[in-house]
């Protein structure tokens, strides 16, 4: 089991409050992923759990009990770090089975539970080599190795791909996303890189400066933020955030009215995703705008235009295209994707 249960859980460093009366629940078996920009608190939240980290205020539950005040010894937990922290003088094995050894397990467990380890993450032909004689990959699956032995409740991994290069951090980010399914245990991973979050997560957990904005299935948060926050943090590029006015039922931009609002409270922005953009002849759609740069992708290509007192809007188009420079476009918005937010940057209008 490994059900994890945090009630309004606080953490000061002196005068400084930095988690600020969190309440979560994390299912047995759950994938479950802390994003946010940095500084946001997600870390020292990770390390509340693991017990490395004291709680100042509230509690903290693993299946039911209350560990608050237990030792990391003493919670069944086991973390992954950035560092992949491995005894240079040790082989592969030695190194996955050092915390087994220095429990006094038989070696015969010792070698099975490594050997399954090895199994799973494809490093059996690893097994007798010194770490520096592995990449950077293998070296972070020897790291997962050594907590998978352990048959922890729950992983704790802490922006475990950050050292790793861009080829690299997609293939781990699948062998993770692998060993949760293979293994069916509880994970949860701090990030500030939302594609792992978004491809890695069953619920994702958006953090503001050491509150929760937003908890949700990754689709749920990017289909409907509930905050101005939550919906320029996920999704690339970021939702484009326009000032808007809503009266009698309408939502006008630039003093003109361009469609319907359903909502009660009235609206000063309006949000849509780049996707959700199409190019018109200039007045035939919401606005116009001056094409600014293009930037090529192969498979998309992002063009970022002027809109005058809108600001500036980014839409993704597919392809190539024949637009250039100082173009006047016409901007069409789809208008089932359409997001409002109020003065205090909450949803609104649904």
């Amino acid at each position: 089991m490994g059900a994890i249960e945090l009630k309004a859980v606080e953490k000061w460093f002196g005068p400084l409050q930095v988690i600020k009366g969190v309440d979560l629940e994390i299912n047995d078996g759950e994938f479950v992923v802390f994003v946010g920009p940095s500084g946001c608190g997600k870390s020292t939240l990770l390390r509340m759990i693991g017990g490395l980290e004291e709680t100042s205020r509230g509690h903290m539950l693993i299946d039911g009990t209350d560990v608050t005040d237990q030792p990391p010894s003493k919670r069944g937990l086991s973390m992954v770090f950035q560092s992949y922290a491995l005894y240079p003088h040790m082989s592969v094995r030695d190194n996955m089975g050092f915390s087994l050894k220095t429990a006094g397990a038989p070696k015969g467990e010792i070698k099975e539970k490594v050997d399954r380890a090895a199994e799973v993450l494809k490093l059996e032909a690893f097994l007798d080599r010194k770490p520096k004689a592995l990449s950077g990959g293998q070296r972070q699956r020897v790291a997962i190795g050594r907590s998978i032995v352990r048959e922890p409740t729950a992983f704790l991994f802490d922006e475990p791909l950050s050292n790793l290069d861009a080829s690299l951090r997609v293939d781990m980010r699948l062998e993770i996303a692998k060993l949760h399914r293979s293994l069916k245990t509880t994970m949860i991973y701090v990030t500030h890189d939302q594609v792992e979050a978004m491809t890695l997560a069953d619920r994702i957990v958006v953090l503001e400066y050491g509150v929760i904005a937003q908890v949700g299935t990754p689709r749920e948060l990017y289909e409907r933020p509930a905050n101005l926050f939550v919906a320029t943090f996920i999704g690339s590029p970021k939702m484009n955030i326009l000032p808007c006015v809503t009266q009698a039922g309408e939502f006008l931009l630039d003093g003109a009215a361009k469609g319907a609002f359903s909502g009660t409270t009235p609206a000063v922005h309006l949000g849509i995703r780049p996707e959700h953009i199409s190019v018109t002849q200039p007045d035939a759609g919401h606005c116009n705008a001056r094409v600014d740069v293009l930037e090529y992708l192969g498979a998309d290509t992002f063009v970022i235009a002027d809109a005058g007192t809108l600001g500036q809007i980014t839409l993704r188009i597919t392809g190539s295209t024949d637009l250039q420079p100082d173009d006047v476009i016409g901007l069409s918005f789809a208008p089932e994707h359409l997001h409002f937010f109020d003065t205090d940057g909450q949803r609104c209008g649904d």
